[in-house]
């Protein structure tokens, strides 16, 4: 029996505030029940994992226990994906690398299979592993953003800018500050060489500026290219202008194509200090500057940046460097498990 149409009138004061909360909360729910789902997914291949490390140590059981094991799963589950030899090669790796079940399911549990591949894959360490956890969940990383981080050495480069953040911001916005910055910097996407132009490597950075902001990493949002200002009657152009958003606060942002030198950080204390003049709200944070070069004398930047009254960061950027190598495994590459969950469990 079909249902009647309604016809509907107009609602009730406040159900309109009460229809989007109830929203709110389902999709709320919604995510719960996934990330639950994943969690107790990723438990379970932690669990087959580590009883097959068990069993082959305790009972000396050979590697084609595996062989075995995946025939017989795929039989009592035959509409279940995940039981191929080669992801339970992974679940066994899975467990010899992250042997504590708790760990599992409070920091990697939260990410979906794939992304523990990439991890597994691509690192070593079990500190690296948790750690680009850790940041691909705060900052809703795909897989394919993840193995790119991790690729590029993201959390090696964080915080590894000069700057004199310490001295010319209050805590904890000196600290989010410094962690917000790299060095170097990877602009391998734009497709430049080492000879490339200042304004070269700004153009291509605007064509690209989806993995410009990638690169910058999370909370920058992008305001402007040769910013117009007017000083005196004179007009100034900053390079590229953008605004933090957990920091509050603007950041400038020039491009040098040589060597650093302490006179470029005159030029940039003076647009912070247009900024902070003519942009800046009273709700915002004082403006913070980050001068990029193609190299820098680190003791040089140090000194120059002591005595300045401006917040200000120094690092470098690389063009065209080749990504380091991926680790060389013996276990089955990602792709390889991809087609087997594809494809038929017969």
């Amino acid at each position: 029996m079909s249902e009647r149409p309604v016809s509907l009138t107009s609602p009730p004061a406040g159900y309109n505030d009460w229809l989007a909360d109830l929203k709110n909360r389902i999709h709320s729910a919604q995510q719960r029940a996934s990330l639950a789902v994943n969690r107790e997914l990723v438990t379970l291949y932690w669990q087959i994992g580590h009883e097959i490390l068990d069993r082959q140590a305790r009972q000396g059981w050979g590697a084609k226990v595996i062989d075995h094991l995946s025939h017989d799963l795929r039989k009592a589950f035959p509409d279940m994906k995940g039981f191929s030899r080669a992801n339970l090669m992974y679940m066994r790796a899975f467990a010899d690398a992250l042997p504590d079940e708790q760990i599992v399911q409070q920091a990697v549990g939260q990410l979906p299979w794939g992304h523990n591949l990439v991890l597994l894959a691509k690192l070593k360490e079990r500190e690296e592993r948790l750690a680009y956890a850790q940041k691909a969940i705060e900052n809703g990383w795909s897989r394919n953003v993840l193995a790119m981080q991790i690729e590029t050495r993201l959390l090696e480069r964080s915080g590894k800018a000069v700057t004199n953040f310490e001295q010319r911001l209050p805590s904890p916005q000196s600290d989010l500050a410094r962690e917000s910055l790299k060095d170097p910097y990877r602009f391998d996407f734009l497709g430049l060489t080492e000879e490339a132009h200042e304004r070269d490597v700004e153009l291509a950075l605007m064509k690209h500026v989806t993995q410009f902001l990638l690169e910058l990493g999370a909370g920058f949002a992008f305001v402007g290219r040769q910013v117009l200002l007017d000083v005196g009657g004179d007009e100034f152009f900053i390079d590229l202008l953008f605004y933090h958003l957990k920091l509050r606060c603007y950041v400038v942002i020039e491009l040098k194509a040589g060597k650093f030198k302490p006179e470029h950080l005159g030029q940039l204390g003076f647009y912070l200090t247009a900024i902070d003049s003519q942009v800046k709200s009273e709700h915002d944070n004082p403006t913070i500057g980050l001068l990029l070069c193609k190299s820098k004398n680190k003791v040089v930047a140090e000194y120059a940046l002591r005595d300045n009254a401006r917040p200000l960061g120094i690092a470098e950027y690389k063009l065209l460097e080749s990504m380091p190598e991926s680790l060389k495994t013996s276990l089955p590459s990602i792709e390889q498990i991809e087609k087997e969950l594809e494809g038929s469990n017969e």
